[in-house]
């Protein structure tokens, strides 16, 4: 079954194409990592896809799903990591798809926070401002505000751009789990190529229109996959990786 089905889609700045003629669909339980160099139209598309920019020409078509019930971790802003409310009061808001803040919660609402807060490990910060937390523990705090407005699709705008290598492999231990645990349809733009192709099923290479769609063994066989990784074989990164992973003593915080 598809949660999302993107039909000709072309959005347009001032009459510059930002994305231009892109289709695909998401299949529930799919984990579909969006990359392409910068300018390509990555965050133009996930915002439209949630609805907060209008498509200049094509369809964004919602299947058993409503744009209030997806899940959206935008892009870090300074605006956004300085917001001076407790860590449940900013978990709390996901709970309304989309609607201004209030202090009449339902028991359901709060039961659902309080779980995810406990499932995203920020329950022994619930009542400390927001503002006070880690770069790490911030992001996990907005991951649970996601998951309060959605039990299928999650969609993440570079989640892991403020975060040091440590903390980034422990976010996406977290989406993996949430993937193949709990069956939630994740669609992520990311920067990191090696990453993108550790974790997802399925790549979608965007260069304002679409390059490439399709699984990431398929990407894999590419010249744009070559041409992204330049000489850098993927298994040093995973080397790499794992070293950073055990550094943990000088990560940030922890996630």
């Amino acid at each position: 079954m598809n949660l999302l089905n993107v039909k000709n889609l072309t959005v347009r700045y001032e009459r510059q194409a930002a994305v231009e003629d892109v289709s695909f669909s998401v299949a529930e339980g799919d984990y579909i990592a969006i990359i392409g160099e910068n300018g390509s139209g990555k965050s133009t598309l996930v915002k439209t896809l949630v609805g907060l920019i209008p498509p200049t020409s094509g369809d964004v078509e919602l299947c058993g799903i409503t744009r209030a019930q997806i899940g959206y971790l935008p892009q870090s802003t300074v605006v956004q990591r300085d917001f001076p409310a407790s860590v449940t009061e900013v978990v709390l808001t996901g709970c309304l798809g989309g609607r201004m803040p209030s202090p009449f919660y339902t028991r359901a609402q709060r039961r659902c926070a309080e779980e995810n807060m406990a499932l995203l490990g920020v329950t022994p910060f619930a009542k400390k401002s927001f503002r006070e937390l880690s770069g790490g523990q911030q992001q996990r705090v907005l991951l649970a505000r996601a998951l309060c407005a959605t039990e299928k699709l999650l969609i993440l705008d570079e989640p892991a751009s403020v975060l040091d290598p440590v903390v980034t492999h422990e976010l996406y231990d977290i989406l993996r789990k949430l993937n193949e645990e709990r069956g939630i349809t994740i669609l992520m733009v990311s920067h990191d190529i090696h990453c993108a192709m550790e974790q997802a099923k399925t790549i979608l290479h965007m260069g304002r229109s679409q390059l490439f769609w399709g699984s990431v063994d398929s990407y894999r066989e590419t010249a744009l996959y070559r041409r992204m990784i330049g000489s850098c074989e993927p298994e040093i990164h995973e080397h790499d990786h794992h070293r950073h992973r055990h550094a943990a003593h000088t990560a940030e915080g922890g996630m």
